[in-house]
């Protein structure tokens, strides 16, 4: 007998949950300006989160997935892109759409039911959300095969749940990216719950990591809850995509502190003590006592970003509340980029019936 193949996965994180360093810290998060940009981006998620959530709760949204206690993962690997990147999101992004520019206005529109919110005016090219799990993976994996096939120099990067890696789509993206040597990175944020079914239940294997393994992709774990492991690995990756040394899957451990949706109740299946002993690992406390011991953050720094933050989503909620709904032709606008006849003629009636009703 003899030994043909052999792998290890590994764990990286720099901050502890107390601030401290737990490794030597990489350059861009020895920089303060750095460092509080992250900070500004996690502090101007959970302000959104959290008026999101409360605005479905009185009829103003739709159903919302919170992203509250994940807000690292986002910003991480979204600062860690560049502008010519393109991101194929899950319902869970936010943290990372607003890094890559995406309006609080748009989030708005977009968990509002209107197709508009989509329509992004900072980052063109990235996908709009996908609801249907994994699917968003066969949309990273074609991106990334167009910029190989046009020799560009970009790179794709596709975020799903420890769930969606138990889907076919998952895996035959995977496969054709390892086979392909396609410029993509999966991101994986394993928040240890897919809707009710707990991790464990999920699948046998190890880590998620190691799923990259079997397609020839390289895979590693993070500390998600540590927004500077994050963006270092995820700059690593995406330099080598880039550079035409293929993909890589990023497995960022952290935890789902919310509902799966406002429309799930996770007090039915989740202890509540499971989820308080995690709060001590919030990502935002964590950089924030770093930044105290290390930079200088003073009471006053966060008073101002609070009220920057708030201003920000004030105004972001008046321009959604001013913004007229769409009429009837919008359910037709965003399909095809010629419309067939038989919808072109449903279309037309639709405008003609909402005319007389006025």
């Amino acid at each position: 007998m003899r030994t043909v193949a052999s792998f290890e996965i590994q764990l990286h994180e720099f901050l502890n949950p107390d601030g401290t360093a737990a490794a030597e810290l990489p350059a861009f998060a020895r920089d303060a300006d750095t460092l509080r940009e992250l900070y500004r981006l996690m502090r101007l998620t959970r302000i959104f989160d959290t008026k999101a959530v409360a605005l479905q709760r009185t009829g103003q949204l739709g159903t919302f997935a919170s992203v509250l206690g994940q807000e690292a993962i986002g910003v991480g690997f979204a600062t860690a892109m560049q502008p010519r990147d393109v991101l194929a999101p899950n319902y869970r992004d936010h943290a990372a759409q607003i890094a890559r520019g995406v309006t609080l206005t748009e989030l708005l529109l977009y968990w509002g039911g209107d197709e508009r919110g989509s329509d992004f005016s900072g980052p063109r090219e990235d996908f709009p959300v996908t609801i249907t799990v994994a699917s968003q993976c066969c949309h990273a994996v074609g991106a990334a095969a167009a910029f190989q096939i046009r020799d560009e120099a970009r790179a794709a990067v596709v975020t799903l749940g420890d769930g969606a890696t138990s889907k076919g789509d998952f895996y035959e993206s995977l496969n054709l990216a390892g086979a392909w040597h396609l410029p993509v990175l999966f991101v994986v944020s394993n928040n240890q719950w897919a809707i009710s079914v707990p991790r464990r239940d999920q699948c046998a294997a190890e880590t998620l990591a190691q799923k990259g393994i079997g397609a020839g992709v390289p895979g590693l774990q993070v500390d998600g809850n540590d927004v500077v492991a994050v963006r270092w690995a995820a700059e690593q990756a995406l330099a080598r995509a880039r550079a035409g040394d293929g993909p890589t899957l990023i497995e960022a451990l952290t935890y789902r502190m919310q509902d799966h949706t406002t429309a799930d109740d996770a007090k039915r299946y989740r202890d509540p003590a499971e989820v308080e002993a995690q709060r001590a690992r919030d990502p935002i406390e964590r950089l924030r006592k770093h930044l105290e011991a290390r930079h200088g953050w003073t009471t006053a720094d966060e008073t101002a970003l609070e009220s920057d933050c708030v201003a920000r989503m004030q105004e972001a909620l008046d321009a959604y509340s001013a913004t007229p709904p769409a009429g009837p032709e919008a359910m037709f606008d965003h399909l095809h980029a010629q419309l067939p006849r038989a919808l072109a003629t449903q279309r037309e009636a639709a405008i003609a019936d909402e005319r007389n009703r006025g």
